[in-house]
């Protein structure tokens, strides 16, 4: 007889076979129909038919600079379109007067696990015009969640580096506070310097072995060059599944052959690509991309901050509406959209215990559908949400210790 600590019936697994989940130390030790056969455990638990699928990933988020559960704050255009230096300057007005950063970050946090999500890429502001003060407190309220959601943290040059004199310096002292990856932002257009940004930023990857999440705005031709000089450096580097690419707008607003030619340029240098599928952005087109071979996943990016007041943390709900934007209608189609979300996500941060198999991390959401499809275009709600095999979530209301 083999010891388990937990054994979980009645689940349903994607592909619609009724299964048990056995967990011991937090890992699924066994997974099927009659995977707890021959099996004793401390606790047992009925699924009740439940659709299970693995925790959401949360692939690019700003814990830092959401005003989520705090006072409303209402938005703020900018006096003549969108411009990403003036939206830096209203976002530093709104900070503050917010709320204390790491009553916002909890607030973010419950949000997106109650939702699902059980692995998180945030975005974190490291430059000179606020130190390393929001990268500490993010760190420390990461702590206090670590036995609930996995969260890597990118050093974000919010300010830009080049024309923000002691960011460079800042960038490097992250890692030996915790920051897990470095960020860049608009190497052309906000430091006007594609070169020298891109020379601090793979610097700091190369001297530290950390990977690279860059913000990129950037449209048309201008965007494909970044992103061609993305890709150059991290072939030269070796850096390979270990870079990605968020927004990267230009790849919805080019012509398809540019599309295309730089979609290989960029699975060849293994640069995945974030998109959140933004309301009035084009976006990368995703089965374009996928067919060339480039990761594309997702995040919610901003929940109600000052670059807009949307987002609700959830994962499926994002997946819904990349499907919705992308013209995702059949079945296949709506599994792609809820890849970007679970596995594409997991492939991207670098994941390597993820997914609903033996050896991974007992992370999963019970759902009631009958399929992903399902899943995807009604959402459901409410949703218990196991992390390491332990429920943090039951029915919708988070459970504290």
């Amino acid at each position: 007889m083999q010891n388990a600590d937990t054994i979980f019936r009645g689940a349903k697994l994607v592909d619609g076979t009724p299964s048990a989940l056995v967990v011991k130390n937090g890992k699924f030790v066994a997974i099927g129909r009659d995977a707890d056969v021959g099996t004793s455990a401390r606790n047992v638990v009925d699924l009740g038919g439940a659709l299970v699928v693995p925790g959401f990933v949360e692939g690019h988020i700003h814990l830092d600079i959401s005003l989520y559960g705090d006072t409303w704050k209402s938005h703020k255009p900018c006096t003549a379109g969108f411009d990403v230096r003036e939206r830096v300057e209203i976002q530093r007005q709104d900070m503050a007067a917010a709320a204390p950063m790491d009553e916002r970050a909890r607030n973010q946090l419950d949000l997106c696990i109650s939702n699902g999500t059980t692995q998180m890429r945030s975005h974190v502001m490291v430059d000179a015009s606020v130190g390393l003060k929001s990268l500490e407190t993010i760190l420390a309220v990461r702590e206090e969640y670590r036995d609930r959601i996995d969260i890597q943290l990118v050093a974000f040059p919010q300010s830009g580096i080049i024309t923000c004199p002691g960011t460079a310096q800042l960038l490097d002292a992250a890692f030996d506070l915790g920051c897990d990856l470095i960020g860049g932002l608009d190497p052309a257009s906000f430091d006007r310097d594609t070169k020298a940004h891109l020379d601090v930023v793979f610097g700091i990857a190369e001297k530290r072995g950390v990977g690279v999440d860059i913000h990129l705005h950037e449209p048309n031709q201008l965007g494909i060059f970044v992103l061609e000089e993305i890709a150059a450096r991290t072939r030269a580097l070796g850096l390979q599944g270990k870079v990605a690419v968020s927004h990267a707008y230009a790849l919805g607003e080019v012509p398809i052959d540019v599309l295309r030619r730089t979609a290989h340029t960029l699975a060849a240098a293994g640069v995945a690509i974030m998109t959140n599928a933004p309301g009035s952005h084009p976006f990368p087109p995703v089965m374009e991309l996928r067919q060339a071979g480039v990761t594309v996943f997702s995040g919610s990016d901003n929940i109600r901050d000052s670059w807009w007041p949307y987002g609700d943390g959830d994962m499926l709900g994002r997946a819904m509406m990349i499907g919705y934007r992308s013209g995702f209608y059949t079945d296949e189609e709506l599994g792609v959209a809820f890849e970007l979300v679970t596995e594409e996500g997991a492939k991207a941060l670098g994941l390597s215990d993820y997914g609903l198999r033996v050896g991974a991390s007992a992370d999963f959401v019970t759902l009631t559908a009958e399929h992903i499809p399902e899943a995807v275009v009604s959402v459901p709600k409410p949703r218990s949400v196991y992390k390491a095999g332990q429920c943090v979530v039951s029915n919708g209301v988070q459970i504290r210790k």
